[in-house]
């Protein structure tokens, strides 16, 4: 049988190679041009006529052909300058019968401008693949640290103390806190400040991902484990996440069956790629959070009693901002500077008015709505200072619903004088007690406001400086 290139006519080699775009040169053991094509020549200023039978180092600059010639090494993508520009030239010995007998160079680009156009893109897809991996990488690192984390309440002081204290440990994280209170924030701080801190930190809401793709997303897939499976398989979270630290998101609303087979990666520290066979370690540390009751979920048989025992080695509990109420104006300057910086607005500030109503209102939401407030706040703001009108319509009307509410707790002639028969809802404080609470909590409102000027908030309170300071020091107001 005919070998299938013998079919091809003799006339036609001359052509192919020409059109090959690259420049050819063939020599024998003595480094002699025996071939060389019209593209090289006209590259290199000469013609086929006159490079012909004459060494290739009289011939191309730089050359290493007869040496390659001589040696029978293979020389791939070695740089050579000709002309003053940098080509890539690929040389081959040639051998026939297992003896060298000469050796072909080939170099890429017909002309230096074409080499350039090359080198420009392959600059640009380098530089666009570097940008990539160092946005990923980014973007598998902790945003924030418990600076980040603003308050100065005794409840909220005593968590991020214990969250500050149990960060070097590998032990499981739950995180235990109503919508918006900032459990993704403590999770990253927790990470930051971890040994584990120069590792990966992923996080997954095991909410937002469909039952049938969660296995998947968390483990992983081998390439064909299923229809429409990425070429080559993927990696899952938990490999992504290792040496480092995997955030499960709404861990409450993770099914059973996965449940179990979270559990046994929490045990063995191995995974098994969806479609996969081969077994895959993992060192990983995982915090969970939710703002489901998992111990009722437990009782029921919704959340598997094994897995919680196995997640709750240290939980931590995120009081609600309702709970926090001398946090609420600290929380709002710094969410402020970081609205002021995202809408090129700096500099904006609480009204008086604002600050109080900011106070009163029980933030169902959490921190979640605070921020979702100002940011509307900033929106229609029209100066510097966040105003009454600023707010939506159901803060606005806040104040009507405790005019009301204070009304309805006045005691008039007509109500009982007995304390104890009024209803535990209508109950009241004793007249001095309520004076000193209210007095105290005003003066704290004021120096939220001022930033912590005690000059400025005097001054907003409309009293002097040394009654402050006495006020101060009297109610241990820092």
């Amino acid at each position: 049988m005919k070998r299938a290139f013998e079919k091809i006519p003799n006339s036609w080699y001359e052509q192919i190679i020409n059109l090959l775009a690259e420049r050819v040169v063939v020599v024998d053991r003595n480094g002699i041009i025996i071939y060389i094509n019209e593209g090289y020549c006209e590259f290199i200023g000469t013609t086929v006529e006159e490079a012909v039978n004459r060494p290739v180092q009289d011939v191309i600059e730089n050359s290493r052909m007869h040496i390659v010639a001589k040696t029978g090494q293979t020389e791939l993508a070695a740089l050579q300058s000709i002309n003053g520009s940098e080509m890539i030239a690929n040389r081959f010995p040639l051998f026939e019968n297992g003896e060298i007998v000469g050796a072909l160079g080939s170099v890429m680009f017909r002309n230096p401008e074409e080499w350039q156009m090359y080198k420009t893109k392959i600059q640009n897809l380098v530089e666009e693949l570097n940008y990539y991996q160092a946005r990923a990488q980014r973007d598998l690192q902790s945003k924030y640290n418990f600076n980040d984390l603003i308050g100065d309440s005794p409840a909220f002081l005593s968590v991020k103390k214990l969250a500050q204290r149990i960060s070097g440990s590998n032990s499981s994280v739950l995180l235990i806190g109503e919508s918006g209170t900032g459990k993704e924030l403590f999770a990253h701080a927790i990470h930051h400040n971890s040994m584990r801190a120069s590792g990966p930190f992923v996080a997954i809401n095991c909410s937002s991902i469909p039952e049938h793709l969660l296995e998947s997303e968390l483990f992983g897939y081998e390439d064909g484990a299923f229809t429409g499976a990425k070429k080559g398989g993927k990696k899952g979270q938990f490999e992504m996440a290792n040496k480092g630290t995997l955030f499960l998101d709404e861990i409450g609303d993770m099914p059973l069956s996965m449940q179990s087979k979270l559990l046994r990666v929490l045990q063995e520290k191995e995974i098994y790629r969806v479609g996969g066979q081969k077994s895959i370690s993992v060192d990983v540390r995982i915090i969970a959070a939710t703002h489901r009751d998992l111990e009722k979920m437990v009782k029921k048989g919704d959340f598997r009693q094994d897995l919680y025992y196995r997640l709750n080695v240290i939980k931590i509990e995120i009081p609600p901002l309702r709970q926090r109420g001398e946090d609420i104006i600290l929380i709002s300057n710094w969410l402020l500077k970081k609205l002021g910086t995202k809408f090129y607005r700096n500099s904006i500030e609480l009204s008086p008015e604002v600050a109080v109503r900011l106070t009163q209102h029980s933030w169902p939401g959490n921190i979640r709505e605070l921020e979702n407030v100002l940011e509307r706040s900033i929106n229609v703001l029209d100066g510097k200072v966040i105003k009454l009108p600023h707010l939506p319509l159901y803060l606005r009307d806040q104040e009507a619903d405790i005019t009301e509410e204070a009304k309805i707790n006045v005691h008039d002639e007509h109500q009982p004088a007995n304390i104890h028969e009024l209803s535990p809802s209508l109950s009241v404080q004793p007249l001095k007690e309520a004076v000193v609470a209210a007095e105290k909590q005003a003066m704290q409102r004021a120096l939220a406001v001022a930033k912590g000027n005690k000059l400025k908030a005097a001054k907003l309170l409309g009293i002097s400086k040394t009654s402050f300071y006495d006020k101060c020091k009297l109610y241990s107001i820092k």
